[in-house]
């Protein structure tokens, strides 16, 4: 019988299987870099709100500190939005005609808050406590970056599992002093990691509970 298919089938069938192997693992990590984008995660990403908050005019700016709007922060599972009271503190007598608080005003008059976008939300199956962050000693900044440069607010991370993990399994590194906390200006020294396993010796870190699943799952 003769022969049906060209010798140069076999290299062909060869180079197809080859081929087909790069493009599917090509494919594979061009999914997984586009589910780690900031596009995704949308991490970077600044969001509209109703009215152009500015953190760096108000932190930076004024110098004003964390705790004087999210008074939760140190004291409970969450930090808490400030209540339109706490901003008429201020724009009461600074800024009371501008056009663009006239929305602060209107939900102070008629006591109906503000519908600000969220921008730092956890899933539903995933448990944060934002009390127990602070008194363990990790910084404002080393979760919601700097707040004081960001006109308006974005999410600097992408508060996946993975992220959290990398402070979970060496809290060493991303702790620091209780009194520097709410400090947006403090930085690492060079002999931190010496400090840093004195602090989670001090603050009492359970380093090996913090990988179990049902710190965080529960």
């Amino acid at each position: 019988m003769g022969q049906i298919f060209h010798p140069s089938t076999n290299t062909i069938a060869r180079v197809s299987i080859f081929g087909g192997g790069f493009i599917a693992a090509g494919v594979l990590l061009l999914v997984l870099g586009l589910n780690r984008s900031t596009y995704v995660t949308q991490a970077k990403d600044a969001r509209e709100q109703p009215i152009p908050f500015s953190h760096k005019h108000h932190v930076e700016g004024l110098g004003i500190d964390c705790r004087y709007c999210h008074t939760a922060a140190d004291v409970s599972s969450s930090a808490g939005i400030p209540s339109t009271k706490t901003c008429m503190t201020c724009h009461s007598i600074i800024w009371k005609d501008a056009e663009m608080l006239e929305p602060v005003r209107e939900s102070y008059r008629t006591d109906k808050p503000i519908e600000w976008t969220r921008v730092h939300d956890l899933p539903d199956y995933a448990y944060f406590n934002h009390s127990i962050h602070v008194k363990k000693g990790i910084g404002c900044t080393t979760c919601h970056g700097p707040v004081d440069q960001m006109p308006l607010m974005w999410k600097e991370n992408s508060l996946w599992m993975e992220w959290c993990l990398q402070c979970h399994r060496a809290p060493e590194k991303f702790i620091r002093p209780r009194d520097k906390v709410w400090d947006w200006k403090w930085k690492p020294g060079p002999d931190h990691a010496e400090l840093g396993r004195q602090l989670v010796d001090q603050y009492k870190v359970n380093v090996k509970q913090l990988e179990n699943c049902s710190v965080c799952h529960r």
